[in-house]
């Protein structure tokens, strides 16, 4: 929602005023803007730092003075598309501009973000009076949010929330009600999703625009705010609507595409929140260093190098997830469904057990848990699962890729082409980001494919290096694990139904998840292998695909000890000068 009063005149605008080019720099430089901006976190002074976030989230208000400072630097302009007169060129992108944000609260972030949700499915189908006034409220401060139809079994839509009836001698009526909705009192517009069919199917729902001033008086009710056990500085109340007529010209598409327009856009916006969320791992992490360091000028002690490492190790991998599978929707829209969905649920994964592992850092290393560290981890836990990246998120995206595993293994790995040049690395400027291109399922898998082109490369390179052979043997051992998976997907029945889902469809998930995340820490580290930088040397790429083969139960050799070290004087490093531990390593505000 627009400001209420007037921030200072440097901080208007300024990520527009940054915009210029859409390439890694320039998103770079609009991040440092927006962390200026928010100011050191860890300043007990600050209004946008720890401890004020802190409080806000304890009373369960929303931070509205740095909502208006978010909204006034322009940060609406980041979710509208160049071609609709914002900033946003492409997901990678847009998700370093996020991190300042996530790094400071989730909920924060996620307040951004949401209306991304929503407005995607404008970008993708609506018309262009629909993408005008979209993009003109975002641009102006506003907020829009999504109404999403819940999840049932297999990736099928629950009957609950709304119904959307054509009367014989009327326009469409609206009914029902749904009682947690993020922004609903705060929003401009709304995109909702509503059954209008009376039996479930994939044409069961239609996706419908509307803009509560144009509704008639009466018909459509805020319900009180709801209490989440996550995310308690968010905004979430509810809606019911009463035989609410609603335009004609509402519907984002055709009528009966709301399900397939929500599976279309959705996995880009949850991979785009998973691979901003690692930012908000950042400062768990930072304390986690600075409490096993307390007592050494040099290094941690020997008990806590490996799991600080490890963790350091995993945030890189996701980052290296997160960024291709972002990339390949402007690269190869056709082929980014599945393992981008695969990459939410395998995030969500990895910083879950990075917590767990950061937990027992701080509590061991002679931190009190009533401290700040522990403040933020604590909160971290909670919010993530609300994020939608828990148990519930990952059931979701588990529904989509398991009736997908078959038709992966039959037309596409082994089989399919690698990707073009530009998944990995800077070198080669992309496409934009165009939402009307993106597909839902399919039967093609970029990330599956790369890899067995990585697994060749890195073979014929094996003498060169040791390091590097141990890479290739790494990249061996998953390209074997996706044979298995090839040959064990393929019997799976033709059609997924409720048998299907147990748990061994979900290891095969898990499995899955892990292969492709491999394949993008081989393909990060591809693109940088002829550099001078942390990245071009093997030893973080063994570390992280060593835990990732552990979690896979793939028999791989060990990796050398100086692996380990050679990433932990790297994080150290990054912590001691103050910058980010994903893969861009850019100066943070502190």
């Amino acid at each position: 929602m627009p400001p209420s009063a007037d921030p200072p005149s440097s901080s208007r605008n300024t990520l527009e005023q940054a915009a210029g080019t859409h390439d890694r720099a320039t998103a770079l430089r609009r991040a440092a803007l927006l962390d200026g901006l928010l100011g050191d976190p860890l300043d007990p002074g600050n209004p946008h730092g720890f401890t004020a976030l802190a409080e806000f989230d304890r009373d369960r208000r929303p931070p509205v003075e740095t909502e208006q400072l978010l909204a006034v630097a322009g940060m609406g302009s980041e979710l509208v598309p160049v071609r609709h007169g914002g900033t946003l060129a492409r997901a990678d992108l847009l998700m370093r501009v996020l991190r300042p944000v996530f790094r400071r609260d989730v909920a924060l972030g996620l307040g951004c973000i949401s209306s991304s949700f929503a407005a995607s499915a404008v970008w993708a189908a609506g018309n262009a009076t629909q993408q005008s006034s979209v993009a003109a409220l975002l641009l102006g401060g506003g907020r829009i949010t999504v109404v999403h139809p819940g999840l049932g079994p297999a990736g099928g839509v629950s009957r609950d929330g709304f119904t959307l009836r054509r009367p014989a001698d009327g326009r469409p009526v609206l009914d029902g009600c749904k009682d947690v909705i993020m922004d609903a009192e705060r929003a401009g517009a709304f995109v909702l999703h509503a059954a209008t069919a009376t039996t479930a199917g994939p044409h069961s729902h239609s996706a419908l625009l509307l803009d509560p001033a144009r509704l008639p008086a009466g018909r459509m009710r805020l319900l009180p705010r709801a209490v989440t056990p996550g995310l308690r500085a968010a905004v979430f109340s509810g809606l019911r609507f009463t035989r609410c007529p609603v335009p004609e010209d509402a519907f984002v598409g055709r009528a009966g595409e709301g399900v397939a327009l929500a599976l279309r856009t959705n996995h880009i916006n949850r991979c785009l929140l998973a691979g901003a969320v690692t930012a908000a791992v950042d400062p768990v992490l930072r304390s986690a260093v600075s409490a096993a360091t307390a007592n050494s000028a040099a290094s941690p002690a020997r008990c806590w190098r490996r799991p600080l490492a490890g963790v350091f190790a995993d945030l890189l991998a996701c980052d290296a997830l997160a960024q291709a599978c972002l990339r390949a929707a402007s690269l190869v829209p056709e082929r980014a469904h599945v393992p981008t969905v695969a990459a939410t649920y395998m995030i969500s994964a990895l910083l879950g057990d990075a917590l767990d592992e950061l937990s027992a850092v701080l509590g061991s290393a002679g931190r009190q848990g009533d401290g700040l560290p522990h403040g933020l981890l604590a909160k971290l836990t909670r919010d993530l699962p609300a994020a939608g990246l828990g148990r519930a998120g990952a059931a979701a995206c588990q529904a989509v890729i398991v009736p997908q595993l078959r038709t992966l293994a039959d037309r596409s790995w082994f089989v399919e082409a690698e990707p073009p040049p530009g998944l990995f690395g800077e070198s080669i400027d992309l496409p934009g980001l165009d939402h009307r291109l993106l597909t839902f399922a399919g039967d093609a898998d970029f990330l599956a494919a790369y890899l067995a082109g990585s697994a060749e490369r890195i073979a014929c390179a094996r003498a060169a290096d040791g390091r590097t052979a141990l890479l290739g043997r790494f990249a061996d051992g998953f390209l074997g694990e996706l044979r298995v998976l090839r040959e064990q997907c393929r019997a799976l029945p033709g059609r997924f139904g409720a048998s299907m889902s147990g748990p061994w469809t979900a290891a095969l998930s898990d499995r899955y998840g892990l292969v492709v995340t491999a394949a993008a820490v081989l393909g990060t580290w591809e693109a940088e292998e002829d550099g001078a930088s942390f990245l071009a040397d093997p030893g973080w790429a063994l570390l992280a695909l060593s835990r990732l083969a552990y979690r896979a139960g793939i028999e791989v050799p060990n990796r050398p000890e100086d692996c380990v070290t050679g990433v932990l004087d790297e994080l150290l490093s990054r912590h001691r000068t103050g910058r980010g531990f994903d893969l861009d390593g850019a100066e943070l505000t502190r």
